[in-house]
């Protein structure tokens, strides 16, 4: 049986939401950033990509089906009961500094849950290889999502990361707060560190992060933060993500920037571009292929 759960993101003024009609001209919102509602398509600006606009902060999350059936969908509905993609329809920025996480994976499970990027309204659901549901080997130790509004654009080189090119997903993030988190979850995160995950020749960042209610929160504000009050996570975060593969036969995975985890300003950088990339893809100014735009 379907379950619905009403939840609060963290958006309360900020969103863009993807035209579903004929495109027309940007708008500047009062910040000076280029945006698209509904009745406009954003440009790249040197800000964050995202708009003042119509987005109700209220978002129920329905799940459809069992968990852990190929049927299984986690889909998001906005105020009037209609859905929006989460990947497209939840801003990226609250600004001052925060950002929108969305949960996927809680922290000690294992069933690899992700957003069905190919799919309409892009809901969650858990991967599949084969025809069958994928698992990692042993529980993931964080609460792993995506960051919306970003896309690792795979026509894009990396010069600075041996030259890979994007993994066509989302931005991921791995939320080192003490608490477990739901499939769906909106949070409030501020980014701390990343890390340069080389998957099968393809770039997959991963954006270290913690929740801004989590108790130890106010503690950290970069990656020597990190170190000092979450003494060996980048280590265990970087080991987990490099050997998961290894119990199913598969290489190791590698790591870029010198095996080591980039700090804050780096880490903002990475999601400042690729918020650019996602926004070229929304207005299709590069090819989105089997990627749903609404």
């Amino acid at each position: 049986m379907a379950a619905t759960r009403v939840m609060m993101t963290a958006a309360q003024t900020t969103s863009c939401f993807l035209a579903k009609r004929a495109f027309l001209l940007p708008e500047k919102t009062s910040h000076g950033a280029l945006c698209f509602n509904k009745r406009a398509l954003a440009l790249k600006s040197k800000r964050p990509f995202s708009c003042s606009s119509i987005y109700n902060p209220h978002v129920k999350v329905k799940e459809e089906g069992q968990p852990e059936t190929l049927d299984y969908r986690v889909f998001f509905l906005d105020g009037s009961g209609k859905k929006v993609s989460p990947w497209h329809d939840i801003p990226l920025t609250l600004g001052d500094g925060v950002y929108n996480f969305i949960v996927e994976i809680p922290k000690e499970s294992k069933a690899k849950m992700e957003v069905a990027t190919d799919e309409a309204s892009t809901p969650i659901k858990q991967d599949t290889k084969k025809g069958k549901l994928r698992y990692y080997p042993y529980n993931i130790n964080w609460n792993y999502g995506l960051l919306p509004q970003t896309w690792e654009d795979p026509s894009r080189a990396n010069s600075e990361v041996e030259g890979a090119f994007g993994d066509n997903d989302p931005v991921d993030v791995v939320e080192i707060g003490e608490a477990q988190r739901k499939i769906g979850e909106v949070l409030k995160i501020k980014p701390l560190a990343a890390l340069a995950m080389i998957d099968e020749g393809e770039l997959d960042w991963k954006i270290v992060a913690i929740s801004l209610d989590d108790p130890k929160a106010h503690l950290v504000n970069d990656v020597d933060d990190v170190e000092k009050h979450f003494p060996g996570t980048l280590t265990a975060i970087r080991d987990w993500f490099r050997d998961y593969k290894i119990p199913d036969g598969k290489p190791a995975n590698r790591f870029g920037l010198g095996d080591k985890p980039a700090n804050k300003d780096y880490a903002l950088k990475i999601i400042h571009e690729t918020n650019e990339s996602w926004a070229k893809l929304v207005k299709r100014s590069v090819d989105a292929g089997d990627l749903s735009l609404f």
